[in-house]
């Protein structure tokens, strides 16, 4: 297996800096860098707090300690300085000091290896994450004072001692810096690739009549019925499903929400609750249609509208908003866990949920509409009424 460079981990790492080349200055990945050491502290108290009920303390810290090095190296990058001329002088004095780097240099050269991740932080785990904070506040400190901007030797040697700093943290937590590498690459390309292609759709195997229409025309419009004000779902003058209310004693217009599950199958090439209402289950293979198509299926995509749709709410329906918060995206793909749209990267629920909501404003503003989907262009489109 080639060996992992650290200077191939900066390079891909950079591409996705969103803000490299509008601001080549330091602030921002200063702050970033303060803002990730400051979260690997909060996963350390976190466990600490409560060490049985919090379950996600391994995986936090390697995420964490691959955050704080993405940080370092986009802060060296805007220093003009490569990671690898700060590795390559982790163990030197400053007799020993070597001026350049190396391409080829490992992340293995730089690390012993590491035992298994501890059930809970150890005392001297907490201590090095001390001394990493200490480190980068002695870097932010020198930065606002102004001693770092004409000196390089200065601020070469303040990101040395991060780094060591760093791989120290990482050694007591019992992982690499390479493993916090590749998990971060893993991580940021699943969110911010360079190029977006799209997976096969789920039922690409399936018989055409089990298979999620390709191009689909759906009407909505807003009736009364029975006294009350519902959304009607058509397809060719045929309904589809059933009538629906906001089902909420406040009026939030929710009764437009299958929208969401046609974005769903536009983009994602998934929607249970569209495959049950167009009666296409994949009954061929009943593993699959108990499991991927069944009644926990659909409750699982409905409860992600929902909970979706009530933190869009505080946030005027997404409009105006052209990326979603991490944290969103992570959460619902643990909704989706152990089901086929685990597999769908974080960058294309995005799309699926603003191109969703973008559909949904509109169709709110004229109380229905005509919904147009394409699942071999990944698209969905609105005409208003």
């Amino acid at each position: 297996m080639k060996a992992f460079t650290i200077a191939a981990y900066q390079a891909e790492a950079l591409k996705t800096d969103q803000r490299r080349r509008g601001d080549l200055g330091l602030a921002f990945p200063l702050l970033g860098l303060f803002g990730e050491t400051g979260s690997l502290l909060s996963e350390v108290k976190k466990k600490q707090r409560d060490p049985i009920a919090y379950l996600g303390y391994k995986e936090s810290v390697v995420e964490e300690l691959g955050d704080v090095l993405w940080y370092l190296a986009a802060l060296a990058a805007r220093a003009r300085l490569g990671l690898d001329e700060l590795a390559v002088n982790l163990d030197r004095s400053l007799a020993d000091w070597q001026s350049a780097g190396s391409a080829e240099l490992s992340f293995a050269a730089i690390e012993a290896p590491a035992v298994g991740v501890s059930a809970s932080p150890s005392p001297a785990f907490e201590q090095t994450l001390l001394k990493l904070a200490g480190e980068v506040g002695l870097l932010m400190t020198d930065h606002a004072a102004g001693r770092l901007e004409r000196n390089r030797s200065a601020l070469k040697g303040r990101l040395i001692g991060v780094l060591r700093a760093l791989r120290a943290a990482a050694h007591e937590a019992g992982i690499t810096l390479e493993d916090a590498a590749r998990a971060n690459l893993a991580k940021i390309f699943d969110r911010w690739p360079v190029d977006r292609h799209y997976p096969p759709l789920f039922d690409e195997a399936f018989p055409a009549h089990e298979q999620l229409p390709r191009q689909l025309v759906i009407d909505i419009a807003e009736v009364e019925l029975n006294g009350k004000t519902m959304a009607r779902l058509t397809c060719e003058g045929r309904p589809i499903g059933d009538p629906l209310t906001d089902n909420r004693d406040d009026d939030d217009d929710y009764r437009f929400h299958d929208v969401f599950h046609l974005s769903y199958a536009a983009h994602l090439g998934w929607s249970p609750t569209l495959r049950r209402l167009l009666r296409v289950k994949r009954k061929s293979n009943p593993r699959v249609d108990e499991v991927q198509d069944g009644a926990r299926a659909v409750l699982i995509e409905e409860g992600i509208a929902t909970w979706i749709f009530n933190h869009a709410q505080r946030l005027a329906l997404f409009e105006g908003i052209s990326t979603l918060d991490y944290g969103l995206l992570k959460s619902v793909r643990r909704f989706v866990a152990g089901y086929e749209a685990e597999t769908c990267p974080l960058w294309l629920w995005e799309e699926a949920i603003l191109k969703g909501y973008e559909v949904f404003r509109a169709v709110r503003v004229h109380r229905g509409g005509r919904v147009s989907i394409d699942l071999e262009a990944r698209s969905i489109r609105y005409d208003q009424p």
